[in-house]
């Protein structure tokens, strides 16, 4: 196909595709799918190998957004039944922290609710970072707090954060239909302050809203553009108690042709497989490790994910590895430019907050659309009905006395 031949040749010179080249990559057929996905996979591999990097979530603050962000199960109003707690102290972070480097995670994502930190917060962080590396030698931690004020990824950095994640969730468009609290600048200027203070740069997105094919080459154009180290790509998973529950429109089809049509647009980005992909890609996650090379390991933030041993065992199974400690993650043009900009050794970005500031989303769902309808799977049901049974609430890790799932 002559399309995937000039996208391969463009990813492979880090050159930007086309906006109409990216939406043709969504409009392809299921009979050209595995075609899409060898071609992206080309640019994957020129770029990482067939090395997958481990990320690990820790909520610090669980539920009682202020934010009304409409995929969000820890927003203002939701009545999702989720695990709902204060701040962890920081040894009970270090503590859930040292699970997941234990499963293998080469980072520690530190998630909090809310708008954003107030200096108390930060302070409080800061804390939990120093715990975290002084229990766990080379571990790279990842802050995710919401919308920063000046000085604090300053203070951040001095903390010992490597990198911040606050995600563009969708197109500049649509933002205002799923959240009203805050604006889409409001992002932008957040990424904009974290790498500036020479935090590695983490953005993403959520697909799976209600959103067309044109807001999803909007957003990742848009990502493009802000130039972050690491783009996490969620799928919303409809939580019971939130505006977004009945929206189960996503095939693992097309979720892959999302994901394919990312890697395109930007080749030499650590592109972070997130929340959802257990409910949407479902037996089809390993096709996935061909587009991404990076994943969350275990459970996110108010949802579970598949046990830590079954991603180990499926990275194993489809012939890639684990990143080792040692390894820095980016191409050699990108480390060496986030090492000149003062960001220490972070190569890439973190990946997953609920009020949308950070890059593994609990929420999901997303579907055909753009005109290509895929044909119905058995799983679908009308789009009145939730499927709930796909949906398990996390009641383990961080904030319980059980075991994490990692």
């Amino acid at each position: 196909m002559d399309l995937l031949n000039t996208l391969v040749d463009k990813g492979l010179r880090r050159e930007l595709p086309t906006r109409e080249e990216a939406l043709a990559v969504l409009a392809t057929s299921d009979d050209e799918l595995l075609d899409v996905v060898a071609a992206a996979g080309q640019v994957r591999r020129q770029w990482f190998g067939r090395r997958v990097k481990l990320n690990y979530l820790v909520n610090l603050k669980s539920g009682l957004c202020p934010e009304d962000c409409s995929y969000c199960s820890q927003r203002l109003g939701s009545k999702a039944d989720i695990l709902k707690y204060t701040w962890l102290k920081p040894d009970e972070a270090s503590k859930a922290a040292a699970a997941g480097v234990a499963g293998g995670a080469k980072r520690v994502c530190l998630v909090a609710s809310g708008r954003g930190p107030t200096d108390r917060d930060i302070a409080r962080v800061s804390e939990t970072i120093e715990a975290i590396k002084e229990q766990n030698e080379g571990v790279e931690v990842c802050a995710c707090l919401g919308l920063l004020a000046e000085g604090q990824a300053e203070r951040l950095r001095a903390a010992g954060a490597d990198a911040y994640n606050h995600n563009l969730n969708t197109s500049e468009a649509t933002y205002g239909d799923i959240t009203s609290t805050h604006t889409y600048q409001d992002r932008v200027d957040t990424v904009t302050k974290a790498h500036g203070a020479g935090l590695s740069a983490c953005s993403g997105l959520i697909a799976g809203m209600g959103e067309s094919d044109a807001d999803l080459v909007d957003v990742v154009f848009a990502l493009r553009e802000l130039d972050p180290d690491s783009v996490p790509v969620n799928f919303l998973i409809p939580f019971e108690g939130t505006p977004l529950a009945k929206e189960w429109n996503l095939t693992p089809q097309r979720c892959l042709r999302i994901l394919a049509m990312t890697r395109f647009v930007c080749p030499d980005v650590e592109v972070r497989l997130a929340g959802g992909r257990e409910v949407h890609l479902r037996s089809m996650q390993p096709l996935a490790l061909h587009l991404v090379n990076s994943i969350f390991l275990g459970d996110y933030l108010t949802s579970e994910g598949q046990a830590g041993q079954a991603d180990l065992d499926m990275i194993a199974d489809a012939g890639f590895e684990v990143e080792g400690a040692g390894t820095t993650t980016l191409p050699r043009h990108r480390a060496d430019a986030l090492a000149a900009s003062g960001c220490g050794t972070s190569p890439t970005g973190c990946g997953s907050h609920e009020d949308g500031a950070c890059g593994s989303h609990e929420g999901g769902g997303c579907g055909p659309c753009g005109g290509h309808a895929a044909p119905e799977a058995p799983e679908q049901v009308a789009a009145d009905q939730a499927r709930t049974d796909l949906v398990s609430v996390r009641r383990r890790g961080a904030g319980t006395d059980l075991a994490p799932n990692a």
